[in-house]
């Protein structure tokens, strides 16, 4: 049940990172909290398959911490493809 909280967690980190982040017009709303929660899951699922305890501070720490990591890189990285996509479809159709 305390999946629960990273999933919440990475979600309103992705939320806020969405809006944080530059190049929000390029992608859509709903992407950086699923992928915030989807992080932060995967973090605490990792952890608990590995035997580590929730009263563990680990667990707390990497699966709040992570989300917060990896959500910034992946939004600039789709971010830039999706702007070198778009001049290269500009230039294609020979659009100013």
């Amino acid at each position: 049940m305390d999946i629960l909280l990273a999933l919440i967690f990475g979600g309103a980190a992705g939320a806020v990172l969405h809006y944080l982040m530059p190049g929000r017009v390029s992608r859509g709303a709903a992407l950086a909290p699923v992928l915030g929660a989807v992080v932060g899951g995967l973090v605490w699922l990792v952890f608990t398959w590995a035997g580590v305890a929730t009263t563990s501070p680990w667990i707390w720490i990497v699966s709040i911490a992570a989300p917060l990591v990896v959500v910034p890189f992946v939004l600039l990285a789709l971010t830039r493809a999706r702007a070198t996509h778009d001049a290269r479809e500009r230039l294609r159709l020979r659009i100013s």
